[in-house]
């Protein structure tokens, strides 16, 4: 995302506090874009105040996991996790004022509490919010309230509506708006001789079934529904899982079963290890519980790769989106035999692969257009003088 965002705008500022890989660097410089990290005192300070603020809320977390302890205690180190991850949100956005001045500031994965707080300190910017995990505490609240003249600073974008009534809900007087956040180029479609040679790497005959699940197993994937649907099998299937965190007690699991011909690829894996995984597969899978309402990154991937889609039906606005796409397969959530049922079908009834338009229909933006919309919105939001 942020490489495709740095080539399409061809002049981007990357403020990343905590470095990034050598793979990115490398893709970022490529791509024109210059990184660095906090730059200056107070930057710096704020910088400092994070670190500080996540060692206390690490080690809150260690001592307050026993469920001996109040709710309200428990809850502790997580209200310090939101302040450090405000502190170092307004550390990067300072940082990019001072370095970019005049430019879009957009914090592309920011903290779903204290953004008033973050708008204060940092300066004006734009901010996505993917989900909403904790809510604020009264002391948080209250570093909210007291920084409330700092909400005129910020936009925040949610990338589906259940996050947007989540934001809003908690934060009235914020301005909300929906984006999705990933975006999607023709350039990025799977080639067949790219399908033929991950297959060949993985040892995946042709006339083999082949589903990938790709991502970390969190806490809203629905990891049990799979291992579920693999007990159900009664013909072969190759299953190539990418990620981290896994579960390795359940990997073993399902590589003992008979039918599964288990490929993993432990994670943090390379953006082209991913791409060969989604290349090898005949179809991807997303299983989340039911009431999950964040936008899956999963199914742009899918759409933008050309990659048939196994979805179950757990944000029933994204089911009314795909219904009636032929290349998308919806089950119910939870439902581990309808899954299997779609499994069993994959060696003889594949489904399609989505068109190459498909992106567009269902209003993924490509970077170029991502690019122009933050910009617009960023010089539509600031503040009056």
């Amino acid at each position: 995302m942020l490489t495709a965002l740095a080539a399409a705008h061809g002049k981007v500022l990357v403020v990343a506090p905590y470095g990034v890989t050598a793979e990115s660097a490398i893709a970022l410089e490529k791509a024109g874009a210059r990184v660095t990290g906090p730059v200056g005192r107070l930057p710096g300070m704020l910088a400092a105040g994070a670190v500080v603020s996540e060692r206390l809320a690490g080690a809150g977390r260690g001592a307050f996991t026993s469920r001996r302890w109040p709710e309200v205690v428990r809850r502790i180190p997580h209200q310090v996790t939101l302040l450090a991850r405000c502190l170092v949100e307004a550390a990067c956005v300072r940082t990019a004022h001072r370095l970019a001045g005049g430019a879009a500031v957009v914090v592309l994965s920011a903290s779903e509490a204290l953004h008033a707080t973050a708008g204060l300190l940092g300066g004006p910017h734009v901010r996505f919010v993917h989900e909403v995990v904790t809510a604020e505490g009264a002391v948080v609240r209250l570093l909210g309230r007291l920084a409330a003249g700092g909400g005129r600073r910020v936009v925040v974008l949610a990338p589906t509506c259940a996050v947007r009534d989540e934001v809003t809900g908690r934060f009235p007087g914020l301005r909300v708006r929906v984006r999705p956040f990933a975006v999607a180029d023709p350039g990025e479609r799977l080639t067949d001789a790219e399908r033929r040679q991950a297959r060949d790497a993985f040892g995946i005959p042709a006339t083999e079934a082949a589903l990938c699940l790709v991502g970390g197993w969190w806490p809203y994937k629905d990891i049990a529904v799979v291992d579920n649907a693999l007990a159900w099998l009664d013909r072969p299937l190759h299953l190539l899982v990418a990620g981290a965190p896994l579960d390795q007690e359940v990997l073993d699991r399902w590589a003992a079963l008979p039918d599964v011909r288990l490929h993993v690829v432990p994670g943090p894996a390379s953006q082209e290890q991913v791409r060969a995984v989604y290349a090898a597969a005949d179809a991807a899978l997303v299983a989340r519980r039911p009431g999950v309402g964040k936008e899956s990154g999963l199914v742009v991937d899918a759409v933008r790769l050309g990659v048939p889609l196994l979805l179950s039906d757990h944000d029933p606005a994204l089911s009314v989106r795909l219904t009636g796409q032929d290349w998308v397969q919806i089950f119910p959530a939870g439902d581990g035999a309808r899954l299997a049922a779609l499994l069993c079908d994959l060696a003889w009834a594949p489904p399609p692969r989505p068109a190459p338009g498909t992106a567009a229909v269902l209003g993924v933006p490509t970077a170029a257009g991502q690019v122009g919309f933050l910009t617009r919105i960023v010089t539509e939001s600031k503040e009056p003088q």
